[in-house]
C-alpha cells in the first residue's frame, strides 16, 4: 500500500486540540449561562427606591410643645405616628436623616415606664416622654447612634416624641411643659 502523506487515523497531538476546543467551548458555554441567570437574578430583585420609601417620613398629624407657665407655644412639628407593634419597634430605624420640624409620636396603650434604645437609628435623637395627661415627664439626649444602650422614662409615659438631637435645648422644651396634637394623615 502506498501512503500519499494522509494519516486517516488522529495523533495524541490533534487528539488533545479537539478535547481543548471541546474543553473551552464548555467552558464558554458556562460562563454565558451564568451571565444570563446573573441578569434575570439581578434585574428581578426589588428596586432600592422601593425600600428607601419604608424609610421615609410620612406626615400623619401636627404636634405642638406648649409652655407650663405662660401656656405659650414653644415649636410645632409635623409628626409621623407609631400606634401599633409594628410601627412602634420599626420606629426611626435605618432613616439617615430627619427635617427640624418632623419628629415621630409612638402612642402606647397605657402610662407605664417606657425604654427606648437607638438599635438600627443613625439619627441622634431627644426622646421626649409624656404622660397621659400630655404633660412632659422626661427627656433623654441618645446621642449613641446604632447603640443598644436603654433610655427609659423617671415616670409612667404613654406617648414618646423623637425629635433630632438638641431640638428640646434650642426651643427651651422641659420637663412639666405639655403637648398637644391631631391626627391629619390616613393612617
Amino acid at each position: 500500500m502506498q501512503n500519499n502523506g494522509k494519516n486517516k487515523t488522529k495523533t495524541p497531538a490533534r487528539q488533545n486540540e479537539v478535547k481543548n476546543k471541546n474543553n473551552v467551548n464548555k467552558i464558554i458555554g458556562a460562563i454565558l449561562i451564568a451571565a444570563v441567570i446573573l441578569f434575570l437574578v439581578i434585574t428581578n430583585l426589588p428596586k432600592k427606591e422601593s425600600t428607601d420609601k419604608e424609610f421615609m417620613f410620612r406626615k400623619d398629624g401636627e404636634l405642638t410643645f406648649i409652655d407650663s407657665s405662660s401656656n405659650s407655644v414653644k415649636a410645632k412639628i409635623d409628626i409621623q405616628i407609631a400606634d401599633n407593634d409594628f410601627d412602634r419597634e420599626l420606629g426611626l430605624m435605618f432613616r439617615k436623616s430627619m427635617e427640624e420640624n418632623q419628629g415621630m409620636l409612638f402612642i402606647f396603650p397605657a402610662d407605664t415606664i417606657q425604654n427606648f434604645w437607638m438599635r438600627n437609628t443613625f439619627i441622634p435623637l431627644d426622646m421626649i416622654y409624656i404622660n397621659s395627661k400630655n404633660d412632659i415627664v422626661t427627656i433623654r439626649h441618645a446621642d449613641k447612634t446604632l447603640s443598644d444602650q436603654t433610655y427609659s422614662s423617671t415616670a409612667p409615659a404613654m406617648y414618646v416624641i423623637e425629635v433630632n438631637l438638641d431640638f428640646t435645648n434650642k426651643y427651651k422644651i422641659k420637663v412639666g411643659d405639655k403637648i398637644s396634637w391631631k391626627r391629619t394623615g390616613q393612617n
